[in-house]
Parts: structure tokens; C-alpha cells; sequence
């Protein structure tokens, strides 16, 4: 970005005219309004004090536009492992800005959420290796079993701990003020099932049923049906979801992911590799993740090892992803999974 326009930018946004920025510098007016017409730039030996009457780094000064800005933030989520404190400070100065701006209200809380879950799944994972620690040198540490479930979103056993009310709540009122909205109903439908709150989630999935035509319907009557100890129907819903919709590579996902929570895992690989390979670019990459999973479960580490593959070269050729956190994640695992053949 012209600097000339950041300048610009900052002194309308703080109410600060020409004159007080030129008196501050100990410049002329003239000078300051020929930087912002893009006429002249200032001498690099005022940066540091232009950054200090705005309260900016000086990175700041030569910040990217608005939109361009959002998209670094946005790939950087997806990109980058961790955030500097420094880096984490300058994204929510930045978002915390156009929370104000109503063009770019949602975006930018949408941007801010994302941020301190980034911030969170990394301190989680920072957090997962310190309790392992832990528990390598004191087996018996219950500090360190508390630790190391809550940093990877284990289950304790503790019913308090465990259930989703809160978010059940959250998405009961959503629903009310936003009746059928398919996202909303999502939401509560699989945090009902996860508590197991059958009969209530059943109202959600028939509201479900007027929003969309899809396989999901099934799949959640299937999930209730199990959760119930009705196996055989719960099968049967779960195939009848596919052939409802053979075209849908999420059927075919879906119903793995159940086949594989009942053992049934060689019909489980079936299914994960058709709906890899009945996508089209950008594809999906959810079934190789499960997919490589379900072969070191399996003890079968070299096809393990060449789902993570898959998933590299999925991430170049339809994203032209080759250097990020996503890829990154993929290349540990793969050597991780080397050592244990």
C-alpha cells in the first residue's frame, strides 16, 4: 500500500488534521499533503516517529488495503501453525478496527473468532505435549490425565464436563429467532446425539427433513435408531441414505464413518475411497484423513502413509497448496508413521 494513503487513513480515522501531524514532525503542512497525494514519500528517518504519533509499528504504516489484508489473515489461519504474540496483537488491532465498519462488521468477527480458535487449538496442542510429559514421568498424575483430555477434547467420563448443554441451549434459541435454519439445526442435532438426547433431537431432524433434500435426514434418523440399540435399522437407514443417493460422495463418508465405529471396517475403506474418488476439483480430503486413520489402527502403516500422501498432492494440484500448516501436518505424520514400521 502507498504510504501516502496510509498516512491518509490513520489522521481521518483519529480526527487529526494536516497541521498537527507537520507540527508534531516539525514539517511543513505542504510536505504532509504531498505525501498523501502521492506526490512525495517521507524521509525513512521519520517512520519511526510517524509510527509513534499513530501508536503503530512501523510494519503498520505499510499495511496492505482492507481486502487485501483480509485475505492475508484469512489464508494465514489455514497457513501457519502458530501466531507470534506480536503477529496475534497487529491481526485483532486490525479486525478490532473494522468491527466498526458495517460493510466489514461480519467479516471481521468472523476473522476475530477464528483468531483465538487458531490462538486455542495451538495452546492446545502446546498444552497436549507438556501433560504427556506429565504422564511419562508420573503415570498416576490425575493433574496430567485432566490436562492432557482437556487439550485434545477428550472424554473424562464426568458428566458435567462431558455434555454439550450450553451449546444445545445456544442453538435452541438460535433456532428460534432463525427457525430452520439448516446450519443451526446441524448443530443441534449432532450435539443431541452426542449427549445422547434422542427424542429430542428427533423434532430438529424432522424440521431438517422441510429445509433439505439430502441424504443427512437418514443418516440422523439411523444415528437415533442406534443410539436406541436398533442396530439392524439403524443399518438399514444408514444403506438406504446411499441409495437414496448414490450420487452424493457425502453419503458414502457418512456412512463410513458409522461402519467404522461398528467394526465393520473393510466395507468402511470401501466407502472412504469411493467418495474420494467420485469428487471432482476442489476436492474434499475428509476420507483420507479417515482413511489413514483407519490403516494405523489397522497396524497397516504403509497405507496410512500413502493416504497422507494423497492428501499433499490433493492440497497441490486442487489448491496449489505446497508450503503450509495443513501440508506441514501431513509431512509429520508421514514420518512419524515411518518409524513405526
Amino acid at each position: 500500500m502507498n504510504i501516502g494513503n496510509q498516512i491518509k487513513m490513520l489522521r481521518t480515522e483519529k480526527g487529526i488534521k494536516q497541521e498537527d501531524l507537520a507540527d508534531f514532525l516539525h514539517i511543513s503542512k505542504q510536505a504532509v499533503s504531498k505525501w498523501e497525494t502521492c506526490a512525495s514519500t517521507p524521509d525513512i528517518e521519520l517512520l519511526p516517529q510517524i509510527a509513534v504519533y499513530f501508536g503503530i509499528t512501523i510494519d503498520e504504516l505499510f499495511a496492505f488495503p482492507e481486502e487485501d489484508e483480509f485475505e492475508r489473515i484469512e489464508n494465514s489461519f489455514f497457513s501457519q501453525r502458530e501466531f507470534s504474540p506480536e503477529r496475534f496483537d497487529r491481526i485483532k488491532r486490525f479486525l478490532d478496527k473494522q468491527t466498526v465498519n458495517r460493510k466489514q462488521q461480519v467479516r471481521a468477527y468472523e476473522c476475530l473468532a477464528y483468531l483465538y480458535n487458531h490462538r486455542a487449538a495451538s495452546d492446545h496442542e502446546r498444552a497436549a505435549e507438556y501433560a504427556k510429559r506429565v504422564l511419562e514421568m508420573d503415570p498416576q498424575s490425575k493433574s496430567g490425565w485432566v490436562a492432557y483430555l482437556e487439550a485434545m477434547g477428550g472424554v473424562t467420563g464426568d458428566e458435567w464436563y462431558d455434555n454439550h448443554f450450553a451449546v444445545i441451549e445456544y442453538f435452541r434459541e438460535f433456532l428460534r429467532k432463525n427457525p430452520y435454519n439448516f446450519r443451526g439445526l446441524y448443530a443441534i442435532i449432532e450435539n443431541m446425539l452426542a449427549d445422547a438426547r434422542y427424542d429430542e433431537a428427533l423434532e430438529y431432524v424432522e424440521m431438517l427433513r422441510k429445509v433439505r433434500s439430502n441424504s443427512q435426514v437418514l443418516r440422523y434418523l439411523g444415528d437415533i435408531a442406534f443410539g436406541k440399540g436398533q442396530r439392524e435399522e439403524a443399518l438399514r437407514l444408514w444403506n438406504q441414505s446411499v441409495e437414496a443417493y448414490p450420487d452424493e460422495w457425502q453419503a458414502y463418508c457418512a456412512r463410513a464413518d458409522r461402519l467404522k465405529k461398528l467394526g465393520m471396517e473393510d466395507e468402511a475403506i470401501r466407502d472412504y475411497e469411493t467418495c474420494v474418488v467420485m469428487q471432482h476439483p476442489h476436492r474434499i480430503v475428509d476420507g483420507l484423513y479417515s482413511l489413514a486413520q483407519l490403516h494405523e489402527k489397522r497396524g497397516e502403516y504403509a497405507l496410512a502413509i500413502q493416504a497422507n500422501e494423497r492428501i499433499l498432492d490433493c492440497l497441490k494440484k486442487d489448491y496449489d497448496i505446497i508450503e503450509s500448516e495443513q501440508a506441514d501436518s501431513r509431512r509429520r505424520e508421514i514420518e512419524r508413521l515411518r518409524k513405526l514400521i
